[in-house]
């Protein structure tokens, strides 16, 4: 009865019975081990799921390089635009960067604080008379500066700044070298905030106007330029930081780096006009000043007296007469070729110097012995731009010999000329002279004026005689 009630009732309404998933089969498991561990495939199929093994490492190396190179630092981020808020931003932001920055600088004061508590509180060497001082000393004069000037001083008086100086048998070091050392720390720092201060972009680098502009606010705390005509100031400023940009700017960009302006000679010589008396220094001393206001004036005076037209260019027959016409033609030539730009009108005779190319051709000829000077020289002696100069460029370059004649009656060897200066460069290829050879030989100057000046080759030709007649007493009358 039961089972006949299960065969007639039950036969519409019975639920269907479920397969197990094939996870929970035995057989299923055993045949996917056997299968995943490689043992039951072929040669073919191992191929293939090493093939996908590979290609897999691959994509996800990729995957990685593509995720790391995202991570690398934008090289270029444009500028915000003119009134811009984030451009407002910024210049707030670097203006109250840089009043923290001077707010941290000694002043006048705080340095004669500073040097009077050095001198109270070192002691004498008996044997030189120096001021010095030792470590102890040092750490002392540190706390009782930092009592009357704050602590601001203090981190002139790391044990770092100690070991920067020499120090004699007992340990100890002179203060004077290290008050200089405060000083010229603090002068940089304050250049450096007022160029970054006339950085209008921000980017590190000052262009002219802004250099003249930093050399603008020098002037009334300069000595030697405080009677300076104002008329004359303009002038002044284009000549003074035209220097700058020519041994800061070698590629010129029209901008220098401010952290290679700092490093510098010409800052250290522009400082150097700070001295209160003129009396102080001799006429030689100021005209080899570039900053100077004899020198700036000068400048002005052989441009005005070359320029016989007046009409604000130099052609070459008028550069010609710079230094009394020493200079040989073929010098002048290769000038206008390699550093006067072409004019408007696009002709071959219409190329003329402006004050900004004899700025640069002055410079470089009173800085020969420089590697901005020297490079500036050097691409007017490589006559064909191989960058090398061979013995055809030395004969080229003295091939005019009618001109060392009105500077003795005497024949001029070509041959021994040549010699001569390969002794002095030594080049590494003995058939060439390159620029770095110049450059290494530390006589690239002389050779430099041997073959651009008539007044350079007579007078190292002639140097013996002029010697002995610098070493002989004057006659007494």
């Amino acid at each position: 009865m039961y089972s006949g009630s299960s065969d007639g009732e039950g036969g519409h309404d019975a639920v269907p019975r479920k397969i197990p998933p094939a996870a929970s089969m035995p057989w299923v498991r055993n045949l996917r081990r056997f299968i995943g561990n490689g043992a039951g495939l072929g040669s073919e199929a191992l191929m293939e799921l090493e093939t996908k093994r590979i290609l897999l490492e691959i994509f996800k190396e990729r995957q990685q390089k593509n995720a790391e190179a995202g991570t690398i630092p934008s090289f270029y981020k444009k500028k915000p635009e003119e009134g811009s808020i984030s451009h407002r931003v910024q210049r707030l932001a670097k203006y109250r960067f840089l009043k923290k920055q001077s707010d941290l600088l000694l002043n006048a004061d705080d340095l004669d604080a500073m040097w009077v508590c050095l001198r109270e509180n070192c002691m004498i060497d008996d044997a030189t008379g120096a001021e010095k001082m030792n470590y102890e000393d040092f750490c002392h004069i540190a706390s009782v500066c930092t009592e009357q000037i704050g602590p601001k001083c203090r981190r002139f008086f790391s044990p770092s700044n100690f070991m920067k100086f020499e120090k004699d048998e007992s340990g100890r070091i002179a203060i004077l070298p290290f008050y200089l050392y405060v000083m010229r720390t603090v002068s940089l720092t304050q250049a450096r905030i007022d160029m970054s201060e006339l950085d209008e972009d921000s980017d590190g680098f000052l262009q002219p106007h802004e250099m003249e502009a930093y050399i603008r606010g020098l002037i009334p705390n300069l000595a030697q330029l405080r009677d300076m005509p104002p008329a004359f100031v303009q002038m002044y400023c284009r000549i003074a930081a035209h220097k700058f940009f020519f041994f800061c700017d070698p590629h010129r960009r029209g901008k220098a780096c401010i952290k290679k302006v700092l490093l510098s000679n010409c800052l250290q010589e522009l400082m150097e006009l700070h001295q209160e008396s003129e009396e102080e220094v001799t006429d030689t001393e100021q005209a080899e000043n570039w900053f100077s206001l004899t020198s700036a004036q000068r400048i002005c005076d052989m441009f005005l007296a070359l320029d016989k037209d007046m009409n604000g260019t130099l052609s070459k027959p008028e550069l010609r007469e710079y230094a009394d016409g020493t200079l040989t033609d073929i010098f002048v030539e290769r000038v206008f070729d390699e550093h006067v730009r072409r004019g408007k009108n696009g002709g071959g005779n219409s190329r003329e110097m402006d004050f900004e190319s004899f700025l640069d051709f002055v410079l470089a000829l009173e800085n020969k012995d420089t590697p901005e000077g020297l490079t500036y020289l050097f691409r007017c002696l490589d006559l064909y731009g191989r960058g090398y100069l061979t013995t055809a460029d030395v004969h080229t370059l003295f091939r005019c010999s009618s001109e060392v004649d009105r500077w003795g009656n005497y024949e001029l060897c070509i041959e021994d000329v040549r010699d001569e200066i390969w002794d002095m460069v030594k080049p590494v290829d003995p058939l060439k002279i390159t620029l770095a050879d110049l450059l290494a030989c530390k006589q690239g100057g002389t050779v430099a004026s041997m073959l651009i000046d008539v007044r350079g080759f007579w007078a190292h030709d002639n140097r013996e005689n002029l010697l002995q007649e610098e070493e002989e007493p004057p006659e007494e009358e």
